[in-house]
Formats: C-alpha cells, structure tokens, sequence
C-alpha cells in the first residue's frame, strides 16, 4: 500500500530516514503531479532541517535518474558509440568557461580510444553564469538538438555542449523548479540528487565535479565544499557512476571576464593558445588540463593520470581541440569559421573602472562581481528572463596584481551609460587595495576526493 504524502513528510520531519519505497512514490508522484508543489516543498524543508543519509540520498538519486529516459550511447538509436562516455560538472562560479575548453580538450586528447563528451549543461543559477547561456552567444548555436542532430555532432566532433531536454530526469526538473521558490535549494542531498541523476540519466561512463570554493562559489568555506563533495562521490558510487571531486578556488573570477560573449572570446583565445605570460590565463589553462586528466584516466582512456595530462596537453598545444570546438560549433549550427570569426556580440558602452589609488589587489568580492554581470542584463533576477549576452566585464584586475592611480580594474561592457556606471559602483566596492603585495596565493587546487 502506497504511504500518504504526508505521511512521508512526517516520517521526514520528525528526523526519520525515508525508505527506497517512499522516495520512489514522492519521485513518482513529481513526475504524475499526484504530489502537490505544498507537499513537495514540505518534503523538501524537511530534506534541509533534517538532512538525508547516503542511503537515502542514492535511492533519490537513482529514482530522479529513472523518472525519464536513460541514455544507452552503444545503442543503435544512439550512434552505436563503443568507447568511454565523459563529461564534467561544475557547482558554479563567476567567470568559469572551464567547459568551453575541457569537452573538446578530451574529445580531441580522447579520439584514439573513441570517446565522446556529450555535456549535459545549464543555464546560468544566481549570481554565476551558464555554459549554455554562453555558446547562445554564438548566433544559430543550438542547445537543444534532435537526436539526429546531437549523434551527428558527437561523430564529427566528439563532443556536444547541450541542454538536458525534457526526457532526462523530469522529476529533478519539477522539484529544482519548487526549491528555487522556496529556499530549499541549499541542501546537500537534494544538490547531489540533482546533479547526479541528470549525469547518470545521460548515460556517462565517469564524471569529474569541480566543486567551488569562495565567495564567488555556492560553497564560500572550505568546510561546506567538503561536505558536498564527500557527498557526490559517495552517492556517485553507490548509483554506480565512477567519480571524482575536485575542490578549486573561486576566490578570484576565473581568467580575466565575467559575462556571456565576453567568456566565449577569451575560451577561444585559451584553445588558440594565445595565453601568453598572463597568470590568470595560465591558471585557467592549467584547471582545464587538470580536469580533463582526471577524466580521460578515470574513463580508462589512459593508464594513468599523467598520461592523459600529457596528451590533453598537446591536444591543445597542437590545436586539435581547438578544431574539434569549431566542428561541434558548426555542427550544432552555430558559426562555421568560429576560431577566426565568431560572430559575437558586443556592448555599445565600455567603461574602465578606474583605480581610486595605487595599490596591490587584496580580496575580491566574487560574488559581487557576478550580482553585478546580473544587474548588467547578463544573468537572470526572474525565471524565463530573456538575457544581454553582450554584457559583462573584462580585464579584470587578479588578487595580487599591482595596479597605479587610475588604471582599470575592470572595462565594464553595458547596454547603456547609467547601467555601466551602476556597474562601475559595483566594481569599486568589490576590490581591496592595499600598500603591499598579498602573503602567498591561493592555489588553484584545495582537494580531491575519490568515491
């Protein structure tokens, strides 16, 4: 006999864990709508006052995954695909375009041992940016694909950069929609649940999480991030998916732009090899490699780790991820001369910040920096909102750099003057001078955890 919804919310409630029999009628009744969105939201404070066991956390994992299609890439419907399937998950930050240049990085570096990407990515969330929202900066990108269209791309290029669809986890889909209005969206087992089902439902072989941690992250401590990612692996492992967590800074934006296009241009310019000496670059670079080393290794594409970085190496230094890049672009319907011409927009205002005194850059409200690319038009405040994905900020000044009276911090990009200088306050407020060079620097990389 099926358990009453609110019966469940009790059980819930009162600090009890939740058998694979009620997540599964909770999950279920998402997907038909015999559970109430009131119910479903009280359900889901309970999960953030009480918290889920690992038990409890794969059950929901495994039957959010179930709730829609399940992807078979070796299935004839799907393209007959023999080798590794890989992707990455990031937790969201301020300037990360990391999955711009991982998915061809391991498509190309991977081709020997036939692997393929198909990126499962979203839209942008708070005060960080989307991967999707981004590649719509190129004109005709198509995130949404039909099968015949993503398993064509996947062939040319090895990877594809796309939405989830609707047939994948549409009980994720229903109760991400309740949390976000209800804020029940910090909770560790349902973030986990979440991330994980729309992963195991596109049928990967193995998955790196780039968990942040800052205050541009959703995890401003250390603590919380650790949490989250013991979390993933463990619920990883026990759905059966091959995982790692990587814990990285995002005390400082990733490379040197915040904002749509203003990210695609400089993704382009990383897969071009034209980092140069600039730090921030490099250091973007450098996580990209990291990452897709972790991920051709634990896919069994490489016997070990530092194989697989040497050869996500030359597939960039080579630009042969540069080329698997402009494949899916065109593929996908976007711009077919991409890496020379990409077609993207640009704001009609673009203001420096001035620097009010000389100094060296201390901390960095990330945070505040992604608030501000928002209010620029470039994030969402409402759901469904429509997005200026010309808008954001670029040249960035990086925690440590040494910068005179008046030199920029940043060059706001902005539809007109009155939201460039709102930006402009903004940035200011942001940044920290101070009279000498900051102690040490944070390393890219915090931690690392195997499930």
């Amino acid at each position: 006999m099926a358990t009453l919804p609110q019966e469940t919310i009790r059980c819930k409630r009162e600090g009890g864990a939740l058998d694979a029999a009620q997540i599964d009628e909770f999950v279920a009744g998402l997907v038909s709508g015999s559970w109430g969105d009131a119910q479903a939201a009280a359900l889901a404070m309970a999960i953030v006052w009480r918290g889920m066991g690992t038990a409890e956390t794969v059950a929901l994992t495994e039957a959010m995954t179930h709730s829609g299609q399940v992807l078979d890439w070796r299935s004839a419907a799907l393209g007959g695909f023999a080798g590794p399937v890989l992707d990455k998950h990031s937790t969201g930050g301020v300037g990360d375009k990391l999955s711009l240049v991982l998915a061809p990085v391991v498509a190309a570096a991977g081709r020997a041992a036939g692997v393929i990407v198909p990126m499962v990515s979203g839209r942008g969330l708070g005060h960080t940016g989307g991967t999707l929202d981004k590649l719509e900066a190129l004109p005709g990108y198509g995130c949404q694909p039909d099968r015949a269209r993503l398993v064509a791309t996947l062939k040319a290029a090895g990877c594809a950069i796309v939405g989830a669809g609707d047939t994948l986890a549409p009980a994720d889909r229903r109760l991400y929609a309740i949390r976000d209005l209800t804020a029940t969206v910090d909770s560790v087992p349902l973030i986990t649940a979440s991330i994980l089902s729309k992963k195991r439902a596109a049928g990967l072989h193995a998955l790196v999480l780039d968990v942040k941690v800052g205050s541009g992250a959703f995890m401003p401590t250390l603590e919380r991030a650790r949490e989250l990612a013991h979390s993933l692996v463990q619920t990883a492992r026990g759905a059966g998916l091959p995982a790692v967590a990587l814990l990285t800074d995002m005390n400082r934006v990733l490379g040197r732009t915040a904002g749509n296009a203003l990210e695609v241009h400089e993704a382009l310019s990383l897969l071009r090899g034209e980092e140069g000496t600039d730090g921030e670059l490099q250091r973007l670079r450098a996580l990209s490699l990291l990452q897709a080393a972790e991920l051709l290794h634990l896919g069994g594409a490489f016997p070990s780790v530092a194989a697989a970085g040497a050869a996500a190496d030359q597939a960039l230094r080579s630009g042969t991820a540069a080329e698997q890049f402009a494949r899916m672009v065109a593929a996908l319907g976007g711009p077919a001369d991409v890496l020379q011409a990409p077609q993207l927009p640009v704001a009609r205002v673009q203001r420096a910040v001035p620097a009010p005194r000389a100094g060296y850059v201390g901390t960095i409200d990330v945070r505040a920096l992604g608030l501000a690319v928002v209010a620029l038009g470039g994030g969402r405040s409402r759901p469904g909102q429509a997005l200026d994905l010309s808008v954001g900020l670029a040249q960035l000044a990086a925690p440590g750099d040494a910068v005179a009276a008046g030199a920029p911090l940043a060059v706001v990009h902005a539809a007109a003057e009155a939201a460039a200088e709102q930006a402009a306050r903004a940035v200011l407020a942001a940044y920290t001078l101070q009279d000498t060079p900051p102690q040490g620097r944070r390393p890219p990389l915090l931690g690392r955890m195997a499930g």
